[in-house]
C-alpha cells in the first residue's frame, strides 16, 4: 500500500521518477492535467526525498550571482573610483575599457589611478567567488590587469594578467602592510583570460580560464592579509607613459556560497 505521494507538474519529471522506479511509458503515459500524483512505495519515496535534497543543496550552491555586471554600455550601481582619471576610462558595447596608465600598486608606491571598487555584502567569515574577463596588450616591464581583494592600498590580494621578463603571465600576489609575496607566476599565452578568486574564512584561492576553455586551473592559495572591511577591486597600471592602451574587462561576477 503506497503511503507517500510526489506532486509533479510536467510529465518529463514523472517519467524520469517513474523509470527510476521501475514504471514504465504506458503506466505514465496519456496524462492530460498538468498536476499528477505518482504514488512510491515508502522506500522509493523517501530515496526521491533524498535526491530533491541533494538537488537542493547544488543548486543553493550554484545559484544566481549575489551581483553581476557584464560592463555593457554603462556601469551598474554601487561602483567606486579610487583616485579616479576620468578620461582614462570609458564604457562600449561590450566591455568597460580602462588605459593603463603609469602608477603602480604592489608595494608602497600605491598611486594608481582608476582603481574600480565594489563593497562586499557582509562578506566577513563566508564563502564567496568572485570572477571577471580580461583582455589586454601589455608591453611594459610588469603591466597587468588584476582582479584583487582588497582592504586598502597596503592590505590586498591579486590575480591578474601581467607581463613579466617579456612573458605574458598569470600572477598572483599577496600583500600585507606594503610588504609582497608573489604566490605564482604561470605563462600564459592568451590575450584574454578570466580570472577567479574562491574564499573561505581566511583562506583565498585563485584560478584562471583560458579563452575558449571550460577549465578553471588554480594558480595559488595563501591566507587573506584581514584588515578591517573587504572590498573588490579592479586595478590596471605599470602601463606605457608614450602611448595609449586600454584594457577590456567585461563579465563580473560575484556569488555567495551557501
Amino acid at each position: 500500500m503506497p503511503v507517500g505521494a510526489m506532486l509533479c507538474q510536467k510529465n518529463e519529471i514523472l517519467w524520469w521518477i517513474g523509470f527510476s522506479f521501475g514504471a514504465d511509458e504506458t503506466m505514465l503515459g496519456g496524462m492530460k492535467s498538468p498536476w499528477t500524483f505518482v504514488f512510491l512505495s515508502p522506500t522509493a519515496f523517501f530515496s526521491v526525498l533524498l535526491m530533491c535534497s541533494i538537488g537542493l543543496g547544488v543548486a543553493a550552491q550554484n545559484g544566481p550571482a549575489t551581483f553581476s555586471d557584464p560592463f555593457q554600455k554603462e556601469l551598474k550601481g554601487g561602483w567606486s573610483w579610487i583616485r579616479e582619471h576620468s578620461g582614462a576610462w570609458r564604457m562600449t558595447p561590450r566591455a568597460l575599457e580602462i588605459k593603463v596608465e603609469p602608477g603602480n600598486m604592489w608595494g608602497g608606491a600605491n598611486d594608481a589611478k582608476n582603481i574600480l571598487m565594489r563593497d562586499l555584502p557582509d562578506a566577513a567569515g563566508g564563502k564567496w567567488t568572485v570572477s571577471a574577463t580580461f583582455y589586454n596588450q601589455p608591453t611594459e616591464q610588469y603591466e597587468q590587469v588584476d582582479l584583487v581583494w582588497y582592504y586598502n592600498d597596503s592590505y590586498q590580494v591579486k590575480i591578474g594578467q601581467e607581463l613579466v621578463d617579456g612573458q605574458l603571465s598569470i600572477v598572483m600576489g599577496r600583500e600585507e602592510n606594503d610588504r609582497t609575496k608573489t604566490i605564482a607566476i604561470i605563462p600564459l599565452d592568451s590575450f584574454e583570460v578570466s580570472v577567479k578568486f574562491e574564499v573561505d574564512g581566511d583562506v583565498i584561492r585563485g584560478s584562471f580560464r583560458k579563452k575558449g576553455s571550460k577549465d578553471w586551473i588554480v594558480a595559488g592559495e595563501t591566507d587573506l592579509p584581514v584588515h578591517g572591511k573587504p572590498h573588490i577591486t579592479i586595478q590596471c597600471y605599470q602601463g606605457p607613459s608614450d602611448q595609449e592602451r586600454w584594457a577590456r574587462i567585461r563579465d563580473f561576477e560575484l556569488r555567495s556560497i551557501l
